[in-house]
């Protein structure tokens, strides 16, 4: 099947991004159009806004200056393990600098290379938030790498990990300030919730996604559930270009087959009208993979006073941080 590796520029035009999390019904066959919750939706740079209990819903263009900002819901997903994020204890960390609690996500990583999303990541986004929240100077520059990635940073909250926002771009960005921007703009900024709290801080989980290995192909069907993230461009029946996107883990966590995950983006995009096979062949999709790390609140915290221990310095949370 033909496929062309999207790079550079192309990869710049691409917007709309949601992703699912709670299991979805699809209403009907595979070929009757999938779940509702339609909207609008554009194929220049903008947002892609998911309803909150279902994962799917409208898209609406916000200004970015030269950025794809793109909100979804779910995004990267939350680790497994339930952690007591009131009552961390200083963790073991091992030579990667991971807690044993603390692991990528599914789908990360490619064909055994290193992986480049990290815990240090995710633990300078809630050092970001956390520094925003009680007022104090904006954390250092931190020591992990500061090369160019599409990247989302996702926040969800309590024991069942609900989504508390989720915003990302598709334009390649320099780490440091690519991670220090979505770390609030998904927290305080996502349109389909209340900024974030302190309060509700101790309860947070962190994600960080790193896009990879964007391909153009010549078929809709040519990609992995579980390994390939999609994103569609189409015509709606007004003849306007639409796009979206789901992340790679969000099919596999739905439950989806290749059809019903089409016919679920293509709904989130604004298309309204009964779904054909001779539509869908229409569509023209990019196929990615994702690096994603999550760390909880008390992983963070842990992470911290390990830095502060040793370092002999007594407080175990911010302002102080350990980036030189």
């Amino acid at each position: 099947m033909g496929r062309k590796r999207c790079v550079g520029a192309d990869c710049s035009k691409m917007a709309a991004g949601c992703c699912g999390v709670k299991k979805q019904k699809l209403s009907g066959s595979p070929g009757s159009g999938g779940p509702g919750g339609v909207g609008a939706g554009n194929g220049v740079a903008g947002t892609g806004h998911c309803g909150s209990d279902l994962g799917i819903g409208s898209s609406s263009t916000v200004a970015a200056g030269n950025m794809n900002r793109v909100n979804g819901l779910g995004c990267p997903g939350g680790s497994s393990s339930s952690t007591n994020a009131l009552s961390p204890t200083p963790g073991g960390y091992n030579s990667t600098g991971l807690s044993p609690n603390l692991s990528p996500g599914s789908g990360s990583g490619s064909g055994g290379r290193k992986m480049v999303v990290s815990a240090e990541m995710c633990c300078f986004c809630f050092d970001v938030l956390y520094c925003h929240l009680y007022g104090y100077q904006p954390p250092r520059t931190p020591r992990f790498t500061n090369d160019s990635y599409p990247l989302f940073v996702t926040w969800k909250i309590g024991r069942d990990k609900r989504l508390r926002g989720c915003i990302g771009t598709f334009s390649a960005m320099n780490l440091h300030p690519g991670l220090r921007e979505y770390t609030l703009t998904s927290a305080l900024k996502d349109s389909r919730f209340p900024p974030v709290t302190r309060d509700e801080l101790p309860r947070l989980f962190c994600s960080v996604s790193l896009l990879t290995n964007f391909e153009d192909v010549g078929d809709y069907l040519d990609w992995e559930v579980g390994v390939h993230g999609i994103r569609i461009e189409f015509f709606n029946e007004k003849g306007s270009k639409r796009t979206a996107t789901y992340l790679p883990e969000v099919a596999k966590e739905q439950g989806w087959d290749h059809i019903q995950t089409i016919d679920s983006l293509l709904r989130k995009g604004g298309y309204k009208a009964p779904i054909a096979n001779d539509f869908r062949k229409t569509i023209k999709l990019t196929r990615y993979r994702s690096e994603k790390m999550t760390m909880s609140y008390a992983e963070y915290i842990a992470h911290r006073q390990h830095h502060h221990y040793q370092n002999g310095t007594g407080h175990p949370l911010p302002p102080y941080n350990h980036y030189s």
